[in-house]
C-alpha cells in the first residue's frame, strides 16, 4: 500500500506498507509527483509501516526517476518519518543529509505528536 493526500496547501501525508513492484513504484511516483504539483517550502509527513524490500525492477524506476525525484525533493522544507523500525529511521536521516534543502527528522511510531508538532516549526 502506497497513499498519498494533500493535507494542506503546502504539505502531504505518504503511508507505505507492504511491497513495491516495478508498476508500484511508478505508480507512487506519479502520485507523489501529482500531488505535491504547486508546493513550495512543503513539510511532508511519512509514514511506513511493516514492508519488504521493493523489487529490483521497481528500483530500476526508481534510478529512472531520479531527475523526478529530486524535483519533487526541492519542493520541501521539512520530512517527518515515522516509522518503528530503527534502521528506516536511521536510513531515513542520512537521506536527509545527502539532499539539500531538505531537513528530515525521524521518530518512532509513538511519537507521532512529536512528528506532527515538528512539522508546524
Amino acid at each position: 500500500m502506497f497513499q498519498v493526500t494533500r493535507n494542506g496547501e503546502n504539505r502531504i501525508d505518504v503511508d507505505f506498507a507492504g511491497k513495491l513492484d516495478r508498476d508500484a513504484m511508478r505508480a507512487a511516483l506519479d502520485e507523489l509527483s501529482q500531488k505535491s504539483e504547486g508546493i513550495e517550502h512543503g513539510r511532508m509527513l511519512y509514514r511506513i509501516g511493516e514492508f519488504e524490500l521493493p523489487t529490483l525492477g521497481a528500483i530500476g524506476v526508481e534510478l529512472a526517476h531520479i531527475p523526478q525525484l529530486f524535483r519533487f525533493a526541492r519542493r520541501f522544507d521539512r520530512m517527518a518519518v515515522v516509522a518503528d523500525k530503527e534502521w528506516v529511521r536511521t536510513v531515513s536521516q542520512v537521506e536527509g543529509a545527502l539532499i539539500p534543502g531538505l531537513t528530515i527528522k525521524a521518530f518512532d511510531s509513538i511519537q507521532e505528536a512529536d512528528a506532527e508538532a515538528w512539522l508546524q516549526h
